[in-house]
């Protein structure tokens, strides 16, 4: 897993915060040494109070001018539903032309919160929504190298479709995964494979990451070349019980997928959650002793992950940056960097 330097990034909850301010900490995060700055890409939240949704595509342009040197990315967008895959190519390749080198778009095969409400459409099995995902990934990729695409596809076609404004080089295309099967995608086509912590290190080792080495293979892929991103979700704070207390807000995230899966109403969704916030922290590293929470983290470093993304949950994220800056990314760099 040599191939890639170790980076640690910030998650933007585009959930919990509206666009300037979430535009704030993004600029802090670069302030504060963050190699990169990721947004979740929602219709809608996961809670109807206090929720929020701000439109990725145009918070990642105001992000663009307002940093310099953090990579950008998304965690995850979903190209096949609300979007037609052609917008999505259109809308990178002039955010790549605007921030060379620093754009990535991260996709995933969607989640009906975010669809449902726009499409009306019926919520389809995961194997559909992969199967669309695949032909998305293609054809993007065919809009940033070709010119005049006429792509025939089962779930979206163009024709003769050309992407004026776009960077010289492709911009990189992470894949999210919460399977064996969306991982071998990754590995095959992915320039980079996106999963979330908190789920048993043993989905990571046995089946997630020899998914994507297996996915690799098969399309004659050296998989060192994949680029293995983990979102983390930590909560750390010099206060214990305000670290604990901070997780509350995402009880939705302690919901089994299967359980969330056809939920596409915030309302019923903050409902569902209301139901285990009191096990919420379960998805979460929480501490309040930087030791400890290296310890936490090291298992994913240790499995080859080599771009964290942290993901904090607190009102106060202003607190959080400083702190982890000052308190946890040294240490990390100065272990494994």
């Amino acid at each position: 897993m040599a191939n890639h330097p170790l980076k640690l990034g910030y998650k933007a909850s585009a959930e919990q915060f509206g666009p300037r301010q979430l535009l704030d900490f993004a600029v802090q995060a670069e302030e504060c040494g963050f190699d990169s700055v990721w947004v979740s890409d929602h219709f809608q939240p996961w809670r109807h109070t206090n929720g929020h949704a701000p439109f990725a595509l145009s918070w990642l342009g105001a992000v663009g001018e307002r940093t310099r040197r953090v990579l950008l990315g998304t965690s995850v967008l979903t190209p096949t539903f609300r979007y037609q895959p052609a917008i999505v190519a259109q809308a990178f390749g002039t955010l790549g032309e605007l921030n060379p080198g620093r754009m990535i778009l991260g996709v995933g095969s969607g989640e009906s919160l975010n669809e449902i409400a726009v499409t009306g459409a019926e919520w389809p099995p995961a194997k559909e929504r992969i199967a669309r995902l695949r032909e998305a990934v293609e054809l993007i990729r065919r809009l940033w190298t070709e010119e005049f695409v006429t792509f025939e596809g089962t779930y979206c076609r163009t024709s003769n479709a050309t992407i004026y404004d776009r960077p010289d080089e492709p911009i990189p295309i992470y894949i999210g995964a919460g399977g064996p099967v969306a991982a071998r995608f990754a590995g095959r086509a992915g320039d980079g494979f996106i999963c979330t912590s908190g789920k048993g290190i043993e989905l990571y080792r046995d089946q997630l990451l020899p998914a994507v080495e297996e996915g690799a293979k098969a399309a004659h892929r050296d998989p060192a070349t994949i680029e293995r991103t983990i979102e983390v979700k930590v909560s750390f704070d010099t206060d214990r019980e305000r670290a604990l207390a901070d997780t509350r807000i995402w009880a939705a995230l302690a919901l089994p997928a299967e359980d969330k899966v056809a939920i596409h109403d915030p309302r019923e969704m903050e409902q569902k959650a209301a139901s285990v916030a009191h096990q919420a922290h379960r998805r979460w590293l929480v501490s309040s002793d930087p030791e400890e929470h290296i310890e936490q983290i090291r298992p994913y470093i240790e499995l080859g992950f080599t771009h964290l993304i942290f993901h904090a949950p607190g009102d106060d994220q202003s607190r959080f940056l400083q702190l982890y800056s000052k308190e946890i990314l040294p240490r990390i760099r100065k272990r494994w960097g």
